[in-house]
C-alpha cells in the first residue's frame, strides 16, 4: 500500500480535507462569484492567480463558462432559459444534477459570446487552464495520493471533487431558489438558506444576493454572517482587494414637501426596503380586517402570505380564495391594488423621468387621502426616503 507523505489519524485527514474544501468554496464566492461574475470588487494579482490555480486543481471548472452561466441565471431567473431554475426544472433535477444543467449550458456558444465578456484571457487561461482543464483534477489526485496514501487519497480527492457540485451547483441553485426566507421581495424566488454564511462562503444568503447583484457583501441583517465578506475585508486591509460596491443602507431625510427626481431616484433606490416596509403595513392592515370579518386564525395566516404575493405568483385556487377576502374589504383591497402600482416606478418600461415622478406624486397624494391609516403613514415615508 502506497503511504502518503504526511502521517496523520483520520480526524486529521478530516480537518485538511474540510480546510482544502473551504478554500475552494472561497476561490468560487471571492473570485468566481462577486469579482468575475459581479465585478463587485476588485482583486490584486496574488489572490487571483491563486485562486485560478487552485479552482483550476479542485474544480476544472473555466472562469469565462462560470461567469457566463450565473451571469445568464440572473438576466433570465426563474424563465425556460434560466440554466439552472427549480422553479422550472424542479428542485430534484437541480438539487442532484445541476453539474450536467452546467456542463449541459457551458456547450452553449451564444452564451458564452453574450455573457462570458472580461473574464482572463492570458497566456495561462489560452494555454493551459481552458484546454489542460480536466488536467488539473487528475494531478490534484495524484498530489492527494502523495500526501495522504492510496486509499485515503482517493478518498479526499472524491470529496473535493463532489463539494462543489453539490454545494454550488446543487444546494445553492436549487434550495436557495426554493426553500428559505426572504428579506427582499425580489422578481424571482431567491431564498437565504441559513443566516449564517460559513459552510458555503456566504452563498447561503442567496436572497441578498439576488437583491443586490452587485454588492461585495452578502449578509444583509444584523443577525446574518458571510465568511466570504470577512475574507474580503482582511485581503482589503493588506492591499489584496478593492470592494467597489455593497448593497445602499436606507437613508432619510425631513419629509419632502413635494415630490420631485430626487424623490424618485430615491425611492427606487431604496425599492427592496420600500416594498418590505409597504407589506409590512399590508399585513397589519389585514389584521385589522380580518378581526372585523372574523376570519379564523389559520386562514388569516395563509391570507397574509398570499397578500405578499403577486396575483400572477398564484394557483388558481389560491387566486380565487384570495380575490374572495378582497372583495369583502375595500381598505385591503386598495392597498394591495396600490403596491402593483408603486411597484412600476421602477419596472422595466418607457416612461420618461418626468412620467415617472408624476406617477410617484399621484400615488403618495391618493394615499394621503385614503382614510387608511397605514397607507398615510407610509406616504410620510416615501417622502422621507434620500439617496
Amino acid at each position: 500500500m502506497l503511504v502518503g507523505m504526511l502521517d496523520l489519524p483520520w480526524w486529521g485527514i478530516v480537518l485538511v480535507t474540510l480546510t482544502m474544501t473551504h478554500v475552494t468554496i472561497a476561490g468560487v464566492t471571492i473570485f468566481l462569484h462577486r469579482h468575475q461574475a459581479h465585478r463587485a470588487l476588485e482583486l490584486g494579482p496574488i489572490p487571483s492567480h491563486f485562486f485560478r490555480f487552485w479552482l483550476w486543481l479542485t474544480t476544472g471548472m473555466v472562469t469565462k463558462e462560470w461567469a457566463a452561466i450565473h451571469r445568464k441565471h440572473h438576466a433570465k431567473c426563474e424563465t425556460v432559459d434560466d440554466p439552472h431554475s427549480p422553479q422550472v426544472l424542479g428542485l430534484n433535477r437541480v438539487l442532484w444534477g445541476g453539474v450536467l444543467l452546467y456542463v449541459k449550458e457551458s456547450r452553449n456558444a451564444e452564451t458564452m459570446t453574450r455573457y462570458g465578456h472580461g473574464t482572463p484571457d492570458d497566456w495561462l487561461e489560452r494555454h493551459i487552464y481552458t484546454p489542460w482543464q480536466k488536467f488539473g483534477i487528475v494531478l490534484m489526485l495524484g498530489i492527494d495520493i502523495a500526501l495522504f496514501g492510496a486509499i485515503p487519497g482517493v478518498l479526499v480527492w472524491g470529496v473535493q471533487m463532489a463539494w462543489i457540485p453539490f454545494w454550488a451547483a446543487g444546494v445553492i441553485n436549487g434550495v436557495g431558489h426554493f426553500v428559505g426566507y426572504r428579506n427582499f421581495a425580489c422578481a424571482d424566488a431567491s431564498t437565504n438558506i441559513f443566516p449564517w454564511g460559513i459552510l458555503i462562503g456566504g452563498e447561503e444568503l442567496h436572497n441578498n444576493h439576488h437583491a443586490f447583484a452587485t454588492s461585495a457583501k452578502l449578509s444583509n441583517k444584523w443577525y446574518e454572517f458571510d465568511i466570504g465578506w470577512l475574507y474580503i475585508r482582511l485581503m482589503e486591509m493588506i492591499g489584496w482587494a478593492k470592494v467597489k460596491k455593497v448593497a445602499p443602507r436606507p437613508r432619510f431625510v425631513a419629509a419632502r414637501p413635494s415630490i420631485d427626481l430626487e424623490a424618485l431616484q430615491a425611492v427606487v433606490t431604496h425599492r427592496y426596503d420600500v416594498m418590505a416596509k409597504y407589506l409590512k403595513s399590508l399585513r397589519q392592515l389585514a389584521h385589522e380586517e380580518f378581526d372585523q370579518l372574523k376570519i379564523d386564525t389559520r386562514e388569516s395566516r395563509m391570507m397574509k402570505r398570499l397578500l405578499g404575493k403577486d396575483m400572477d405568483q398564484l394557483k388558481e385556487t389560491q387566486k380565487q380564495r384570495l380575490a374572495a377576502v378582497l372583495a369583502r374589504s375595500e381598505r385591503l383591497s386598495q392597498f394591495y391594488a396600490m403596491r402593483a402600482e408603486l411597484e412600476a416606478l421602477w419596472a422595466r418600461s418607457t416612461a420618461s423621468h418626468e412620467q415617472l415622478v408624476r406617477q410617484l406624486q399621484d400615488w403618495i397624494a391618493r394615499a394621503e387621502r385614503s382614510g387608511i391609516r397605514q397607507l398615510e403613514e407610509f406616504s410620510l415615508r416615501l417622502r422621507s426616503y434620500a439617496v
